[in-house]
């Protein structure tokens, strides 16, 4: 169902009128006061009213307010129009990567925010999500795009997923993997609901089709062809893998992560060494465009919720040292590295970084 149809009459409620003419203006600070249930509108408001060049994220408390509202903005403003990025099921220090899923739905995001998708009109995200350092320039990196009927050379192709995070294996069966078997290429890209079989007649690509993962079967043809995202935030480029054997040389501690990583093959937990090894670090309102609304939705409960995650973060990294001091230790707790920019930032470092980008800074909730 759509209410799509809905948005032009609801826009003449005088207090959406004003927040649409508000978005429209630019006004750098509104707080809006009105009830939970009518943050869809609010949201719609904004991104219905807002000039073409700028995209409004919408912050809040927790991942499941932020999943309704944004299946919720779908459909006000079209399916296209919303997106939800999501965060991390680990913590930034945490020996224990994000999942594919997860880091295919984010650098989805990421990309049309860099391509300036003219479609996007608002990111939802929770608090977790905004706080997080993301690796500058993520959503830069170019997709693998594979079309039938274009020359593919499949050497060049497996070393392209391998840096994009994908794991070569000899069967695929879940995200993130990949196979070649003479002229088929198996690969399982976290933006899609089944894995997707290349089939090759030389150096061509004669058909892509889905197939299903229980019986490795075909399913339905593909004639749009694909586009692969990263399935890691932390893409084992040509320079990180350089970075990665100076670091190996430094710290011999550090040896068994890095020269897997110099190698290109992934390592569990290897994002927690991306102060070290990424080209530098970057919050999710960096990737606005300038005069964009960042809309935080109950800002005390966002607040509360943004000490607990700083708070807990800091603690698990105290703790990590304190386990390498009692000699119970793995690779990472004894890095010698300074890895505490991958940490969270506070809500006021947030909104610094966001009035220095010219972004607009808005509040609702239901008080006055």
């Amino acid at each position: 169902m759509t209410l799509q149809g809905l948005l032009p009459l609801l826009e003449r409620v005088p207090g959406v009128a004003q927040v649409g003419d508000a978005a429209l203006r630019g006004v750098p600070d509104v707080h809006v006061s009105a009830v939970p249930a009518a943050r869809p509108l609010i949201g719609a408001a904004i991104g219905a009213s807002q000039p073409a060049d700028r995209i409004a994220l919408i912050v809040t408390a927790t991942a499941r307010e932020a999943e309704d509202l944004a299946w919720s903005l779908q459909d006000f403003l079209g399916a296209s129009a919303a997106a939800e990025f999501p965060s991390w099921e680990t913590l930034p220090h945490e020996r224990l990567s994000p999942s594919a899923d997860t880091v295919g739905r984010r650098v989805a995001v990421l990309r049309r925010l860099h391509e300036c998708d003219p479609a996007l009109r608002v990111v939802v995200a929770p608090v977790r999500a905004v706080l997080q350092p993301l690796v500058r320039g993520l959503g830069a990196r170019e997709p693998i795009r594979i079309r039938e009927g274009e020359t593919l050379d499949l050497h060049a192709l497996a070393r392209e997923l391998s840096e994009l995070g994908y794991t070569r294996t000899d069967l695929v069966e879940k995200r993130g993997q990949f196979a070649v078997r003479g002229g088929l290429v198996d690969v399982f890209p976290p933006t899609e609901e089944h894995p997707i079989r290349v089939e090759m007649w030389g150096d061509t690509v004669e058909e892509i089709r889905s197939f299903a993962v229980a019986d490795q079967r075909s399913l339905a043809h593909v004639p749009e062809g694909i586009d692969i995202l990263a399935v890691r935030e932390l893409l084992l480029t040509p320079d990180v893998r350089a970075r990665a054997v100076e670091l190996a040389q430094a710290h011999p501690t550090l040896a068994d992560v890095l020269d897997r990583l110099a190698e290109g093959m992934t390592v569990e937990g290897m994002e927690a060494l991306a102060p070290a090894l990424a080209d530098g670090l970057e919050l999710l309102t960096d990737c606005l465009p300038r005069g964009s609304v960042v809309l935080l939705c109950d800002p005390e409960r966002i607040r509360a919720r943004a000490d607990d995650l700083v708070r807990t973060s800091q603690e698990f990294l105290e703790a990590s040292w304190h386990n390498a001091a009692a000699g119970n230790v793995t690779p990472l707790d004894l890095a010698p590295l300074d890895l505490e920019p991958a940490a969270y930032r506070s809500v006021e470092e947030v909104g610094e970084a966001a009035l220095g980008r010219d972004l607009a800074w808005w509040t609702t909730d239901p008080f006055t």
